[in-house]
């Protein structure tokens, strides 16, 4: 039976470990691979829980990342971009109320909208239908 020099194999086994977590926290390389969609929840009960209405919030992205919310709740609801009542409402994106050409209209039970910012920054978003639903997106 041949014997292991047992704090050499511990020694050995956190130099691994702590080089793969080198590598990852220096960001080049990548252990995990990051999925290029970001998914929101318009969770249940939205309506009444002002910034927990979204889950997560704020989101982060990065510039080219997709952003998909879905609505899990059973009221519908939009997704508007700006702070409620000010001058940015709706510029970057809104799925406003009847579906156009720039919207799919507000969004029932089970159904997404999907927005991808392209330059870093924070976007404040709300919901047009209940003002008080309001998000962030953090873009790096």
């Amino acid at each position: 039976m041949k014997m292991v020099n047992k704090p050499v194999y511990v020694a050995a086994s956190l130099l691994a470990i702590l080089s793969v977590v080198a590598i990852t926290s220096s960001g080049n390389l990548s252990v995990f691979a990051q999925s290029p969609d970001v998914q929101v929840s318009i969770v249940p009960g939205a309506t009444t829980l002002a910034e927990t209405a979204w889950s997560p919030n704020p989101v982060e992205v990065s510039v080219g990342q997709k952003i998909i919310w879905t609505n899990n709740d059973n009221a519908p609801h939009t997704v508007t971009s700006g702070n409620p009542g000010s001058a940015e409402v709706g510029k970057l994106f809104d799925t406003g109320f009847t579906k156009s050409a720039t919207g799919p209209g507000m969004l029932n039970k089970g159904q997404t909208f999907e927005f991808t910012p392209t330059t870093a920054g924070e976007i404040p978003y709300h919901c047009s239908l209940h003002p008080n639903m309001v998000g962030s997106i953090v873009v790096s």
